[in-house]
């Protein structure tokens, strides 16, 4: 007889064990001579060596295949049990290991979905920062939000820092109702929103509460080092020069940063310009510094979102040559009345 125990930490328990424990049965009826218990995210494996090292082997597969896929099939799930060993068969193929960034709350799984969204991960991966630029739709945010929920589950990092620059879209924070954080939040809300799609209640409630996670204004990060975090600096196009750089020099010697924004839409006073721009244009060929552009074909919203913002590309392309060529009309007025005037003092 031997026993062994086997943590299932990685993976979501309703997805292994299965709706009232309906994979469960099945894999206890695949393996009858050997007495299977489940405890939390743990399996508990008695019985003769070779029949719990079969077991052991299969249930590695189908925990394998969840870590990639996220979901497995009931009839996928005895599939697997049923094969014979050295079937040959891969599971996994066309799948990148990174797919599954987090299981969220009820089954769900938060993954990267487009080219460039699992680029972001593998930079994330081998830089400590990354700069992520695109359009509004794109996933940068939420796949940003994902890759600091999974650096704080897999303990890489103590605590989460998500900042965004308050600055008003065309309204005025004044007018808004209420104290400064309710004045605020609605600038956070979008980062709220990632957090509660991959962090049930009661935990994101307990990591608020004792800021482990932590959701601030860009200005509450002056005179901080942000240490031991993954720390998101989202709407970064609407930081200033000096704010840009006040953030890029408080991280700390063993945190991760991302800094994510859209360039097309800056919300700052016409006389500031964006810091998003010059940092990254003068650190993308810094070493241990990640670059990723994001563009229409990562857009995950609504079809029509994709043409809403090649439609507003192509206006914006068009208002640019028409303002050239109004440049170089009044330039050539300028310059004819110029030669007026000289001919008129020459009279």
């Amino acid at each position: 007889m031997t026993e062994s125990i086997i943590n299932l930490d990685s993976v979501n328990p309703i997805e292994f064990f299965g709706v009232n424990n309906g994979k469960l049965d099945l894999l206890k009826k695949k393996f009858p001579l050997l007495k299977i218990l489940s405890r939390g995210t743990q399996l508990k494996l008695s019985g003769a060596p070779e029949e719990v090292a079969t077991a052991r082997e299969k249930i590695g597969q189908i925990v394998s295949y969840l870590e990639r896929n996220g979901h497995l099939s009931e009839n996928y799930f005895e599939q697997i049990l049923g094969e014979e060993e050295g079937s040959g068969i891969d599971h996994f193929k066309d799948r990148n290991p990174n797919d599954v960034l987090v299981f969220g709350p009820n089954g769900r799984t938060v993954r990267a979905k487009t080219a460039n969204q699992k680029k972001m991960v593998t930079l994330a991966d081998k830089n400590d920062i990354v700069f992520a630029i695109g359009p509004a739709g794109t996933g940068k945010t939420y796949t940003a939000v994902a890759l600091a929920v999974r650096a704080l589950k897999n303990k890489a990092v103590r605590k989460i820092i998500l900042t965004r620059p308050a600055v008003e879209a065309g309204e005025s924070l004044g007018f808004l109702p209420g104290d400064l954080k309710e004045k605020i939040d609605p600038y956070l809300r979008p980062l709220y929103d990632a957090l509660d799609d991959m962090i049930p209640p009661d935990k994101l409630n307990y990591f608020m509460t004792n800021r482990i996670i932590e959701i601030a204004p860009l200005a509450y990060m002056r005179g901080r080092t942000l240490d031991n975090a993954f720390i998101l600096l989202d709407e970064a196009q609407n930081s200033t020069d000096l704010q840009m750089k006040m953030f890029l020099t408080r991280i700390g010697s063993s945190a991760k940063a991302i800094i994510t924004g859209d360039l097309t839409q800056i919300d700052l006073p016409k006389n500031q310009k964006s810091g998003l721009g010059k940092a990254a244009r003068i650190l993308r060929n810094v070493d241990g510094i990640g670059y990723l552009e994001l563009d229409e074909e990562d857009v995950v919203r609504h079809r029509l979102v994709k043409a809403i913002i090649k439609a507003y590309d192509q206006a914006a392309a068009q208002e640019e040559e028409r303002e050239k060529e109004r440049e170089k009309e009044r330039d050539h007025h300028h310059q004819k009345d110029h030669k007026d005037h000289k001919q008129k003092d020459h009279n």
